[in-house]
């Protein structure tokens, strides 16, 4: 099955395999790619054959966040940001009911850290940089991580990737709890997916089961609504405007 040229999506051994192809912008996410993202999550959800979905991504970088150019039309539109493809894309993953298991070599930035609080299994490359740079670009945090980072990590370290740009490697993840285990950058994706393939032989209903006891949905739901009231206003305001061009002008020299 592919859902987008830029997102590939495999089903086998009941497990979905979603990779982020895009390797030559380091797999920055558009608006047609948080589409096809939405699209294969409620496939998965929907398909009685997958057990568990695993996320990977092509090249050297996981996902280098939203794409910026994106963001300045977003900005730019009338459209409510809570109707945007991105914020399509974190409710379905703060609601998705199956074991959610991330692959995570180079760089993951933004949403491409914050995404991985909504996976169940994270395996890391040991030379990983994991970052969340939102008030370098004069926006706020996104995908109720405001909320699901500080309870993972702690205040102090959350304010830190938040508000100072500080960046994890992959040992850093794992010992602060943000991922399972800090691998060589060419086993990743194979532990990934033998973890994927060893929930594909649980009981499936005592999995979701478990799954859904551990999470609170709808507190999360309710955070991702506050994020983007403030992330909209943040995202048409002039200091995030000059944010924006600078590092478009950075991009094209």
């Amino acid at each position: 099955m592919n859902t987008s040229s830029q997102v590939r999506v495999e089903n086998t051994s009941g497990v979905l395999t979603i990779t982020l192809a895009r390797p030559n912008k380091k797999n920055a996410l558009t608006a047609q790619m948080y589409q096809a993202l939405v699209e294969a999550l409620e496939m998965a959800s929907a398909e009685p054959s997958v057990q568990a979905v695993l996320l990977d991504a092509d090249g050297e970088d996981f996902c280098a966040g939203n794409d910026i150019g994106d963001f300045v039309s977003l900005a730019r539109s009338a459209q409510a940001i809570e109707d945007s493809d991105v914020f399509r894309f974190l409710r379905a993953l703060a609601m998705f009911d199956k074991p959610l298991v991330a692959a995570v070599r180079g760089r993951a930035v933004g949403i491409g850290t914050t995404m991985l609080l909504h996976c169940d299994l994270v395996y890391v490359a040991e030379d990983a940089r994991l970052s969340t740079p939102f008030v370098d670009l004069a926006v706020v945090p996104e995908a109720a991580s405001s909320l699901l980072l500080p309870a993972r990590i702690g205040h102090v370290r959350a304010f830190a990737l938040f508000a100072l740009g500080e960046t994890l490697d992959g040992a850093a993840a794992v010992q602060c709890g943000l991922a399972n285990a800090a691998l060589p950058a060419q086993q990743v994706t194979a532990r990934a997916r033998a973890s994927a393939l060893t929930l594909d032989g649980k009981p499936a209903q005592a999995l979701q089961a478990t799954k859904k006891l551990m999470r609170e949905p709808q507190r999360m739901l309710t955070t991702i609504a506050a994020e983007g009231k403030v992330f909209a206003e943040r995202l048409r305001s002039a200091e995030a405007q000059a944010r924006f061009q600078a590092f478009m002008t950075r991009r094209g020299q």
